[in-house]
Parts: C-alpha cells; sequence; structure tokens
C-alpha cells in the first residue's frame, strides 16, 4: 500500500512542478510534507476543471470541497480521502486559518464562469499560509508582493512580474531563511521555461534570499 506522503507528492509534482521544486529545499522531510499537503489541496482545486466540461459540474465540486473546510477547521478528518486527512492534520499543528482557503475555492468558482484571476486569492493567500507552515504566524504581510509577482508570472504577465521584483525582494528581507522555500517560485516568471533552468534558478534564489 502506498504511503500517503508520498502519494500526496507526487500529486504535487505532477501538477505543480514549480512548487515541487521548490519543496525540496525544505529541510525538514516532516515540515515538507506538511507543505506539500497544502499544495495537493491546491492540486485537487487546480484539476476540476480538467475532469469535468460544464462549468456548473465544476461548481458542484468546488461546493463539495467548501463543505469540507467545515470538518477540516473543526478537527474531524474526511476519513479515506488522504488530502483532507492530512489537511486536517496540518491546519490544526500550524494554526492556520480558514478565510484564505474558503477565498480560493470562491475564485476558483468564478474562474470556471470566465472571471478574471484574482492573484491574491490564487497566489497570495496560499503563499502565506505556506510561510506560515515553515516558519510560524507574524510574516504574511512580508510576502504579499512575492505573491502577487509569482501570480503575474503564472498568468503569462512576465513583464509585469520582473518590474515588481524589487518590490518583492525589500518586502522579504525580514523573513525566515526557513520560510523561503514557499517563496522561492515567485522567481520562476516564464512558466515554460525547462525543468533544468528552473531548477538552477531556484537554487540561486534561496542562496540568495531573493526572487
Amino acid at each position: 500500500m502506498a504511503d500517503p506522503a508520498t502519494t500526496l507528492d507526487d500529486q504535487v509534482r505532477a501538477v505543480d512542478i514549480d512548487r515541487w521544486l521548490s519543496s525540496r529545499f525544505v529541510s525538514d522531510a516532516a515540515v515538507r510534507a506538511d507543505l506539500i499537503t497544502l499544495y495537493a489541496f491546491e492540486a485537487e482545486l487546480l484539476t476540476i476543471p480538467t475532469r469535468v466540461t460544464q462549468p456548473l459540474l465544476a461548481e458542484m465540486r468546488y461546493v463539495w470541497w467548501r463543505e469540507q473546510m467545515d470538518g477540516v477547521f473543526a478537527g474531524t478528518a474526511h476519513k479515506g480521502h488522504p488530502v483532507l486527512e492530512a489537511l486536517t492534520d496540518v491546519v490544526a499543528r500550524h494554526g492556520l486559518e480558514r478565510a484564505p482557503f474558503d477565498t480560493l475555492i470562491e475564485a476558483h468558482v468564478g474562474r470556471v464562469h470566465g472571471e478574471p484571476h484574482d492573484l491574491d486569492a490564487f497566489y497570495v493567500g496560499p503563499m502565506q499560509a505556506a510561510v506560515q507552515v515553515l516558519a510560524g504566524p507574524g510574516h504574511q504581510d512580508k510576502v504579499v508582493e512575492a505573491g502577487r509577482m509569482w501570480g503575474l508570472g503564472q498568468t503569462g504577465q512576465t513583464g509585469a512580474a520582473r518590474a515588481l521584483r524589487s518590490t518583492a525582494n525589500a518586502a522579504l528581507k525580514g523573513l525566515p531563511a526557513e520560510a523561503f522555500p514557499a517563496v522561492a517560485p515567485a522567481t520562476l516568471t516564464r512558466r515554460e521555461t525547462p525543468e533544468p533552468l528552473k531548477r538552477l534558478r531556484l537554487v540561486w534564489a534561496v542562496l540568495r534570499g531573493r526572487v
């Protein structure tokens, strides 16, 4: 029987290679698994539109996920669902707040109905949660611009992402080093960059502590 942590790790690698690569810089295996749990939750949401063709059907699946958040934040895991079981544990141990999760789900509902990307919902909130997992609370404000930079790059706005780099790096100066793997994907401003080059850019970003 496959190890649940390995299953989630494989899931993230298949769906979100940028953040999977960045997570390799988390040296503590248990903490890295917690980070991967967050990313696996997002991977579940990201792949819904690829599995259904009708916006209404996609919305129904997102509503199901929104309802599952009741159990996640009440500490009652959805038994038999590896992502929800792991997420319930991570939320409790790291004191994560529910609002960014609900906001992310609602943003996905908007996207299947043709609404524009909400950069803060899709990218800033998840980055802030990831930073809290790696370094505890109190660092959310430091990663807002990095989250937006990441979002601009992911949505094809490469020039705007690069223009935000200096502002993002200025805000990151007070970020603990152990939190940086959650921020490092922002340095990848072009989604089509080959994986070997992504690896090099991530190494350089982590060594410098700059995106």
